[in-house]
């Protein structure tokens, strides 16, 4: 994600890192790229002019720690800046001291809402151990009952819904009596959106939320239409008093207009971004995480996160042991794969990396190459996987013709194992940090 932004700041700002001394000729460059990469990463004009004038402001009067070099202190000051450009605070929802916390969703049709009631109900459950249920009440869209109660489904949550209506306001209060009967402590009202912002739309929403009494309402916005999100939130933050921002299908911009926008224009924070298809790929936002990642210095504790999502408590508790032991055969490097692919997709993790994503600039991280691993390691046999180093010249053309490879790609594989368990080897005499480690140094930072 906003990965032509992150192109364009990192390329603005390369040339200041190692400077030990800059010029008012060097910060007056750099602000002018700055300003363009933003621009053409579809921010609003004023946002843009606001930022610039702030990081150029800070920078010329800024005192030199004694740890960094200029260069690095204006990088510094980018970093901060564009956290307070996309909210300082917290991303965490309210919940309600009696349950259930409602929280009411609005927007536009297309926008991805239905969709994201349903992410968020099994982020509430995963995450928080909660007992969400669902409430149908977009009784606009042809379908769209059908489509939370097949996303409810899924994820074996519940939806409660009426097709015998067609008033919301109805649907939302029986919802909330249903949830308050089942003993479930947080309820999603699914509202209706229109093609545009108009008069009925306004006015059913301000009932449903009257009646329910939401503890959070959440705008629906698509992070792909960049300028116009940010217009649609403008618009509702005049009619309608939200909390916080849902955006969807943020792994897809490459921009990052509306993400950095939103804020500044309307004074509600992202709180949560959908980035993936799939239902478990909806986080909390976290500003200085995702400021990190546009300026190429990786996202350590996102990657954590998602690591401890991705493997079972024992799992984590085995595979620590045998890495502190210094042990990494092809089945821990096949269970540490499989977790991987578990954590979404390659080239967002290899970003959450910090370094990795620019040396792989350029380089297409495919996802496939994932499976042809899995493969090649399952055509071996136990003792081989147990004994990586009995693998001769007959067995690798074995592997390679079972996993439908070739020798070539057994042997890459076979180095890298190799590669790995140097280095965990080196991890378990405490010779390099560990993901925590550098999880402490970016909270540090």
């Amino acid at each position: 994600m906003f990965d032509t932004l992150s192109d364009k700041l990192q390329g603005a700002l390369g040339d200041l890192r190692g400077r030990g001394v800059l010029t008012e000729e060097d910060l007056s460059r750099a602000a002018r790229e700055i300003r363009l990469a933003l621009l053409e990463a579809d921010v609003n004009f004023k946002v843009v002019k606001d930022f610039v004038a702030r990081v150029k402001e800070r920078a010329v009067g800024a005192a030199v720690t004694r740890s960094l070099s200029p260069g690095q202190e204006v990088v510094r000051i980018v970093h901060e800046e564009l956290t307070e450009l996309m909210g300082s605070g917290g991303s965490k929802l309210a919940f309600a001291g009696r349950p259930p916390t409602v929280i009411l969703l609005a927007g536009l049709q297309g926008s991805g809402k239905t969709t994201a009631a349903a992410k968020l109900a099994l982020l509430l459950r995963k995450q928080e151990g909660k007992a969400p249920a669902l409430v149908a009440a977009d009784l606009q869209r042809p379908a769209a009952i059908d489509q939370l109660e097949q996303l409810g489904k899924q994820i074996q949550i519940p939806v409660y819904a009426d097709r015998s209506t067609k008033d919301a306001v109805a649907v939302a209060r029986s919802g909330v009596e249903q949830a308050q009967a089942q003993g479930r402590d947080v309820l999603i009202v699914d509202t209706a959106g229109r093609l545009q912002i108009d008069e009925p739309l306004m006015q059913e929403l301000a009932a449903v939320r009257k009646e329910v009494k939401p503890h959070n309402v959440l705008l629906v916005l698509d992070a792909m239409t960049g300028q116009e999100a940010v217009g649609v939130a403008e618009a509702f933050a005049e009619r309608v008093d939200f909390d916080g921002v849902v955006l969807t299908k943020l792994d897809g911009d490459a921009r990052g207009g509306a993400a950095l926008s939103v804020k500044a224009v309307t004074g509600k924070p992202v709180k949560l971004a959908s980035t993936g298809e799939k239902l478990d790929q909806l986080e909390y936002f976290h500003p200085d995480r995702m400021a990190s990642r546009i300026l190429g210095m990786g996202d350590v504790l996102t990657l954590i996160e998602r690591a401890e999502e991705a493997a079972e408590a024992d799992e984590q508790e085995e595979m620590e042991r045998r890495l502190r032991a210094g042990q990494f055969t092809f089945d821990d490097f096949l269970q540490s794969y499989r977790m991987m692919r578990r954590m979404g997709p390659l080239k967002s993790v290899v970003g959450m990396i910090p370094g990795l994503g620019k040396q792989l600039q350029g380089v297409n991280v495919d996802d496939r190459e994932l499976g042809r691993v899995e493969a090649i390691v399952l055509s071996m046999t136990a003792e081989e996987r147990r004994r990586p180093e009995i693998i001769n010249g007959s067995r690798r053309s074995r592997i390679a013709a079972g996993s439908g490879t070739t020798v070539q790609q057994v042997n890459k594989l076979l180095t890298a194992r190799k590669q790995m368990a140097k280095m965990v080897k080196q991890m378990g005499k405490g010779k390099m940090p560990n993901l925590q480690s550098l999880a402490a140094a970016q909270k540090r930072r």
